[in-house]
């Protein structure tokens, strides 16, 4: 057995809203790291209302993935965490880098997902996954994501409002990617 088996979270957190539930302790992670600069699971838990065993857990996925590192400390089991500092001169600016965990988070999730989908209730082993290419201008591409948004917005207050939650509504991941299919660096003309 191993210290991440003795520290992980137990199975009934690992299956139903899984994803979400990941997502959201370690977005909680990343947002009080960058308010408080470094932070211990213990800390951690105490301000965010989880267990310190399920901080410590998603605070080495973090590290793990790259995203955060141990900070110096001077001994004693206390262990802080704190953001990973990046290299000015190859690194990405904080929102792109938070862009990229987000997107790290989403394929982990679809990942999970296809895993698992034999495990869910009968009625949730289906997805709505697709894809499109469409010619769009910039604008285009910003009105479409503006439709997208706009066709979301009745739904997302149900995040914070369990009582308006329909019965038998689940949490259901909604990822969007709108962007340019850039041609190939070796073709020189342009053209996609």
């Amino acid at each position: 057995m191993t210290e991440d088996d003795l520290n992980s979270p137990p199975d009934r957190t690992r299956h139903t809203g899984d994803a979400l539930r990941e997502h959201e302790v370690r977005t909680a992670l990343l947002d009080l790291l960058a308010e408080v600069g470094t932070v211990t699971a213990t800390e951690a838990a105490a301000r965010l209302g989880y267990s310190s065993g399920l901080c410590s857990f998603h605070l080495r996925q973090l590290a793990r993935h790259g995203h955060i590192e141990e900070a110096p400390h001077h001994g004693g089991r206390a262990r802080p965490w704190r953001l990973r500092r990046h290299d000015p001169d190859h690194g990405a600016s904080a929102e792109e880098q938070f862009g990229d965990l987000a997107r790290g988070l989403e394929d982990e999730s679809w990942q999970r997902w296809l895993a698992q989908r034999d495990h869910a209730p009968g009625e949730w082993r289906h997805d709505e996954a697709f894809s499109a290419i469409a010619y769009l201008t910039p604008e285009e591409m910003s009105r479409v994501a503006d439709t997208v948004r706009r066709a979301l917005a009745p739904y997302q207050d149900r995040e914070q409002r369990p009582l308006a939650r329909p019965d038998g509504a689940r949490p259901v991941a909604l990822i969007t990617r709108l962007f340019p299919l850039l041609p190939d660096a070796a073709d020189e003309t342009g053209r996609a």
